[in-house]
């Protein structure tokens, strides 16, 4: 499976069913959480929920619990009797434990603790694996740290990330393309910071990530609009990739050299356009 849902992906307790429609209509796909967002005493009915489900599996992702947990054999169990077989695995940290997963079903893994930053070049490579996440706030909380950002400048809601941080999101971005495996950006946890959030989407999609995923339906628009081309954009694209067809290796166009990387950076910009 190649990995196309997004540009948004929106995350949805799975103990509260009645919000499931509302999260597709509102996001790309819906990140229906069996893990962070459920109290241990109302698992159980979350995992019956998803058995009553009546939503396109196609645009759902089910974040079940750790590989190494109780609940992860009973979420796994759950599964085997829906159409849902696209999976996010938290605290990935195991290519080996990753790839005995039912291969019934495909896996994201989300690299939020040191070990699975340090080791996500080999968890991409697992077959199974589709994507990779990455994690700021439970990979800051594992290394014993207190703050994954730094303190805001003037004017705005929430400040940078710290190095550590930024480090981990360079990372397994870069794992997962060495391993041809999509990369989905972390949550934005300020929902009243739209500035930054916008921000931060936009260098997602600047930086290769297919997707980032978000914890508010007021989210969704802000990081559409920056995974979404303007028509400036597309039309520099469209103008270069022409040029191209009656050029010879490096050439010149609107005052810029352009060669191979340039221009596979047009064909990203289109492709983006037509999603």
């Amino acid at each position: 499976m190649t990995f196309t849902l997004g540009p948004a992906l929106l995350f949805c307790p799975a103990d509260r069913p009645d919000r499931y429609a509302s999260a597709l209509s509102r996001a790309d796909a819906a990140i229906l959480d069996l893990e962070d967002a459920v109290a241990p005493h109302h698992k159980a009915a979350a995992r019956g929920a998803l058995i009553d489900a009546h939503v396109d599996p196609a645009r759902v992702i089910v974040r079940v619990n750790a590989v190494d947990s109780a609940d992860f054999d009973a979420d796994m169990a759950t599964l085997s009797h829906t159409d849902f077989r696209l999976i996010m695995v938290p605290k990935a940290e195991s290519a080996k434990k990753i790839a005995r997963i039912d291969r019934r079903f495909d896996v994201i893994a989300l690299c939020e603790t040191p070990r699975g930053v340090t080791t996500a070049e080999k968890i991409a490579d697992a077959a199974n694996v589709v994507a990779l996440m990455w994690g700021a706030e439970d990979l800051v909380a594992a290394i014993g740290g207190t703050s994954s950002r730094k303190a805001p400048k003037p004017g705005r809601v929430a400040g940078a990330y710290r190095d550590v941080a930024r480090y981990a999101r360079s990372r397994v971005l870069l794992a997962a393309a060495a391993a041809g495996k999509g990369a989905i950006d972390a949550v934005h946890v300020d929902i009243a910071d739209d500035k930054g959030l916008r921000r931060e989407a936009r260098d997602a999609a600047a930086s290769g990530f297919a997707a980032s995923a978000c914890i508010h339906p007021g989210q969704v628009e802000a990081i559409r609009a920056a995974y979404r081309p303007d028509e400036a954009a597309l039309r520099w694209a469209r103008g270069v990739l022409d040029a191209a067809a009656e050029e010879r290796g490096v050439f010149r166009f609107e005052g810029r050299m352009v060669d191979e990387p340039v221009l596979r950076h047009a064909r990203a910009l289109l492709s983006r356009g037509a999603r």
